[in-house]
């Protein structure tokens, strides 16, 4: 087994004149939960998109699953998946319609079976027929979670993976993660604002600012750190530049 699922080497990524990603560095275990953390701006999204190979770095290495995500993102792709309730899946087709698209395009094997056992994991059996257009936020988080679990991903990236979902269906999806990352061996790595989210269910967090990791560890080590009772509050420090305790 790959020790790291994800080596980043000295990612840098610019726009114009603006550094979104500013030499980072980092590596994240192979059957781990990681937080990605930081205030929008922070190069959390710009990072995810170079793990995906939608952006390429200007400078810079990443490996994912043991391959080189520039050279051979190819050989990746099949065993990865992505979900984000901000980008949208077609309004007009329906959830059923959708999910068989994209399960096509992974090439999954007894698509319509697979299908049918997210939409009963993720209660969505109820608007499989619906147009994707009419459903609730919260619906349409599910579906999009659906969609990323449709080819059994090894590695998960998750952006806000319970935004817009009520208190008790949230706590449901934390608890579904988990079980399938201890079930399946699969490794997630998440971009969150839900700082009890990312406290209760990460083993690692990682929190970005003006394109640089400035800090990283087991949540209870920072909170530890910085003298903190909470990882919001480390979270609110780090935004704030107040050092950590030494």
């Amino acid at each position: 087994m790959i020790e790291s699922a994800i080596e980043a080497t000295r990612l840098c990524k610019n726009f114009g004149g603006v550094c979104a990603v500013d030499d980072v560095s980092f590596s994240v275990e192979t059957g781990s939960i990681t937080a990605l953390l930081g205030g929008n701006g922070a190069g959390k999204t710009t990072t995810l998109s170079m793990l995906l190979g939608v952006l390429l770095p200007c400078s810079g290495q990443v490996r994912v699953l043991g391959e080189d995500m520039i050279a051979h993102r190819y050989r990746v792709l099949p065993r990865m998946n992505f979900s984000s309730p901000y980008v949208d899946l077609p309004h007009r087709l329906t959830v059923r319609e959708n999910l068989t698209v994209y399960g096509r395009l992974y090439a999954v094997e007894h698509l319509k079976t697979r299908i049918a056992a997210l939409a009963d994991q993720l209660d969505i059996k109820g608007f499989l027929d619906k147009p994707v257009g009419r459903l609730s936020a919260g619906q349409k988080t599910r579906v999009a979670l659906a969609k990323a679990l449709l080819n059994k991903p090894a590695l998960l990236l998750l952006d806000e993976p319970t935004a817009s979902l009520d208190p008790d269906t949230a706590d449901w999806v934390r608890t579904w993660l988990n079980d399938y990352r201890r079930e399946s061996g699969a490794t997630i790595l998440l971009a969150s604002h839900n700082m009890a989210e990312v406290e209760r269910i990460c083993d690692q967090v990682m929190i970005m600012k003006a394109g640089r990791i400035v800090d990283q560890g087991p949540p209870v080590d920072l909170i530890a750190r910085f003298g903190r009772a909470t990882l919001e509050e480390v979270f609110l420090d780090i935004a704030r530049g107040k050092d950590r305790e030494t």
